[in-house]
């Protein structure tokens, strides 16, 4: 035998061993309680009463962590892991503890055999750690507690990352959702010069829990044609046999990497780089792999049966416990670790150095590599008020100047994010100093195009979601914008997200990453054609659900506070940041000074519209632009038919400042609530969104009972954007008839109410006649 070729026999050994460890260590954390490393015989009582987890998925990941060690070695890579499969948690955490960064980072977990029992004995135990790669697996950017985004994570880490690459093993069952089916074309926005490289890595076992897979059951050529089709170069590395699997492995990724070396330094010399044809793999393997052939006289390995616990009632089943004794013992632990619990030296060579280990690299800890934004002077951007109300312009369309000089100042660690809705909401001024990045055909009526752009658009919001957590987790900074109707698609990865960065905080070794920024335009009260489809702002209940540590809700009235809303966002860490603002022209209200103090607040009293001393009858409030401007409407009508009724009116635009003090951290105290709100008089509370997010954040305040709360009743259609909020009693009239319902002598007030109700008449005549709102209420203007 040929020196190179013995060589190349032992390191496959040696990989082999490092892959038997690995699933050693994984069966260990779904059975064993103790008896580690099996120093005598199995009993019953070694193992777990109460068997939890997945172990179908996991040989697939732990073959490709180790073959992936053996690359990072020999090419000196700078590689991060991302687990698509949504149960793959045994395997990152097997592979981090062989590589030494588990117990580096939870020293209370050594590499001995105290610390291998410590590691099984936590796995989906009481206090212990999920079997997905969560927030406390080093080396995760993906909580894989949901299933599709595995892709759009790798990809929002690879841009602007140009050293760097990740590899991103799919699962099949994952791949049959529909974020996944999107995420494949995230190539045709990567650019081979200015961004990393991600390496799908598509493990095929077979089976999702009790089905057989899409993507397994096609033939090769059809799967290889679908990849093509794609935009990848596809390898395939399929088998069940380990000797000739890991020859096979390991040929694929020297050829993957010999391509994408290709394609890297191809494009330095290029100005504008074409898009490549990026390496990806499709592993085949059978589930269970080296598991146990048969349960029960039905199959396990190749089958669905194994895709969670094998087999449990190991306490009550003798030939069941026999089976688990044999299949640890089959992986020869003795063997793999030394008298003292630990991996044999020679064994543990095959991972690389420790700056180079995927579970301790920095990309996947991104607070580390956190760079300040520089920002501007956001007072350099203020809107000059000629007076209350005046100018009348679009507050996103101020925003977009403030966001294109942040842009400006920070590309490369920067971007915006939009499904195709950037110009539409207005914030076309970031394509002054930016493009839409795009890898794409180019034709010649393209517009903002090209191959270094800052702004991400594909009408996808999973993917604009999913990019922007990948950017932030390794240590970027990003904005979100969405039309508000549809940001509920993404419900459920802002759920994943904000379960994230709660288990960070209390996680000492994860460094505090840039805030995830959304912002929600086009709103429900201005969707003239687009009717009742796009009409729900819900999102805001969804948002206050999660932990209040985490979330915050801004809903500014005005381009200046919009602003200062943006900027403070901005500057924020592990935060999830809402902010709700229109993008059609409207009147502005305060001055940037005022703006800024204002939103500090949270909440206060706008004094130049009250008129109450100190002592009001009534206080008008709202919560949003459009409530703002019905409400300042209505105080405005008071005012001029009941000058002797004692208004105030109090804009909040921090919605979390409504909770009490003790519950968010903006929470106002209940003294200041009551400075605001009294302790015993009418409060008439217009709301952009749904009203029992208002009764549920204030009803524990002294002046409840008295809060009577108008916003979205799920009322409307396509009609003019007065019609909208008279549809859903958040008009001023309807707002007027509300005050007088609640004075003390509500009679006393007939002729106002009469003169509303006419009014209201009136503007339903009107729209059905002319299409178009009544002048009176297009040309409204503060005058008081």
């Amino acid at each position: 035998m040929h020196k190179r070729t013995a060589r190349k026999h032992h390191e496959f050994a040696l990989i082999d061993k490092y892959w038997r460890a690995a699933n050693y260590l994984s069966v260990g954390q779904i059975y064993l309680y103790e008896n580690p490393l099996l120093r005598r015989c199995l009993e019953a009582s070694d193992v777990k009463p109460r068997l939890l987890g997945h172990w179908g998925t996991t040989p697939g990941l732990n073959f490709v962590y180790a073959h992936l060690n053996r690359v990072i070695k020999h090419h000196d890579l700078n590689m991060i892991f991302v687990t698509g499969p949504g149960h793959g948690g045994p395997a990152v955490v097997a592979n981090t503890y062989l590589e030494g960064t588990y117990s580096k980072v939870y020293p209370e977990i050594p590499q001995n055999e105290q610390g291998i029992q410590k590691l099984f004995k936590q796995f989906s135990f009481p206090g212990g750690i999920p079997s997905h790669a969560s927030a406390q697996t080093p080396g995760s950017i993906n909580e894989g507690g949901e299933l599709g985004y595995a892709l759009f994570h790798a990809y929002g880490a690879a841009f602007d990352n140009p050293g760097l690459i990740v590899a991103c093993v799919v699962g099949d069952g994952e791949a049959e959702t529909g974020p996944m089916a999107t995420s494949w074309h995230s190539n045709k926005f990567l650019n081979p010069k200015t961004d990393g490289v991600v390496l799908p890595i598509l493990h095929l076992n077979g089976f999702k829990i009790a089905n057989p897979s899409i993507l397994a059951r096609i033939g090769h050529n059809e799967l290889r044609k679908l990849f093509e089709g794609y935009g990848y170069k596809p390898y395939f590395v399929e088998g069940d046999q380990p000797e000739e699997m890991h020859r096979l492995m390991a040929k694929t990724l020297d050829k993957a990497i010999s391509d994408i070396q290709a394609i890297k330094k191809k494009s330095k010399n290029e100005d504008s780089p074409k898009r490549p044809s990026w390496p990806m793999i499709v592993l085949r393997t059978p589930k269970g792999w080296t598991g146990p052939e048969r349960v029960d006289h039905k199959p396990s390995v190749g089958s669905f049966h194994s895709h969670q616990v094998p087999f449990s009632e190991v306490h009550e089943n003798p030939e069941h416990l026999k089976l688990l004794a044999n299949w640890l013992a089959s992986y020869k632990p003795e063997e793999l670790f030394d008298n003292e619990g630990k991996l044999f030296d020679e064994i543990a060579s095959m991972a690389p150095s420790e700056q180079r280990c995927m579970g301790a690299n920095k990309h996947a800890n991104g607070g580390i590599l956190l760079r300040e934004l520089d920002l501007p002077a956001y007072q350099d951007y203020a809107v000059s008020i000629k007076k209350h109300g005046a100018p009348f312009i679009s507050s996103t369309g101020e925003l977009g100047k403030y966001l294109a000089a942040v842009m400006q100042r920070n590309q490369g660690h920067f971007r915006v994010f939009c499904p195709d809705e950037l110009l539409s909401n207005r914030l076309g001024a970031l394509f002054t100093v930016t493009d839409r990045q795009w890898m794409g055909e180019n034709h010649p009526n393209d517009e903002h195009m090209s191959t270094q752009g800052g702004v991400m658009e594909i009408l996808s919001e999973h993917a604009c979601e999913g990019w922007l957590e990948g950017y932030l987790l390794t240590g970027r900074h990003g904005l979100f914008a969405c039309y508000e109707a549809f940001i509920h698609i993404i419900d459920s990865m802002l759920n994943q997200h904000a379960k994230w960065l709660k288990e960070c905080r209390d996680i000492p070794w994860r460094e505090p990453i840039s805030s995830l920024n959304i912002l929600l335009t086009s709103h429900v009260w201005r969707q003239d054609h687009n009717g009742f489809s796009h009409q729900d702002p819900g999102f805001m209940d969804h948002v206050a659900n999660k932990k209040p540590e985490i979330v915050r809700i801004y809903l500014p009235a005005d381009a200046n506070t919009l602003i200062t809303v943006a900027d403070h966002c901005l500057r924020s860490r592990d935060l999830i940041n809402v902010i709700v603002a229109g993008k059609q022209p409207q009147q502005q209200w305060l001055d940037m000074e005022s703006s800024t103090a204002h939103a500090k607040a949270g909440a206060s009293i706008w004094k130049w519209a009250s008129n109450d001393d100190g002592n009001p009858d009534v206080v008008i409030a709202s919560a949003g632009e459009i409530p703002a401007l019905e409400s300042l409407a209505a105080v405005s009508i008071l005012k001029k038919h009941l000058p002797q009724l004692k208004v105030r009116y109090v804009n909040v635009v921090d919605l979390m400042s409504l909770l009490p003090k003790e519950i968010h951290p903006h929470g106002l105290s209940d003294l200041l609530f009551d400075d605001l709100f009294t302790t015993d008089k009418p409060v008439i509370f217009a709301f952009h969104g749904y009203p029992g997010l208002i009764h549920r954040f204030a009803y524990n305040r002294t002046n409840h009972h008295n809060f009577h709360v108008y916003g979205f009743q799920e009322e409307g259609t396509t009609t003019t954007p007065f019609d909208m909020v008279v549809l859903n009693r958040l008009d001023r009239f309807n707002l007027v008839k509300s005050v007088l319902r609640r004075m003390p002598d509500p009679e006393t007030y007939t002729e106002l109410n009469t003169l509303m109700d006419s009014k209201l008449s009136e503007h339903s005549q009107y729209i059905a006649e002319h299409g178009e709102d009544m002048p009176e209420i297009q040309e409204w203007i503060w005058e008081n």
